[in-house]
């Protein structure tokens, strides 16, 4: 992946990770409980862009943030959407 399309994923899944209301912690500890091995360290690379995704990881990112993998894993010809945050 390039380094931009990272960025975009990696955006995505703090957008997703704040609208369930979770801490990076909080969801490091539910992937590790599913068997992916993502830490609190790992979460906020991927959220920056600066790491990117392993081929099991998208699997576990969807079921535990109920998205769609288009929300997760956009299409480079459609914008980004923009998650409101609702408490």
């Amino acid at each position: 992946m390039d380094r931009a399309y990272e960025a975009e994923v990696g955006a995505n899944i703090h957008a997703l990770r704040e609208h369930a209301g979770l801490t990076q912690e909080e969801l490091s500890v539910r992937f590790r409980l599913r068997g992916c091995d993502i830490t609190r360290s790992a979460l906020a690379r991927i959220e920056v862009g600066r790491r990117h995704l392993y081929i099991d990881e998208p699997e576990s990112q969807h079921r535990l943030l109920k998205s769609g993998y288009p929300e997760l894993l956009p299409d480079r010809k459609t914008p980004r959407r923009e998650y409101a945050i609702s408490n």
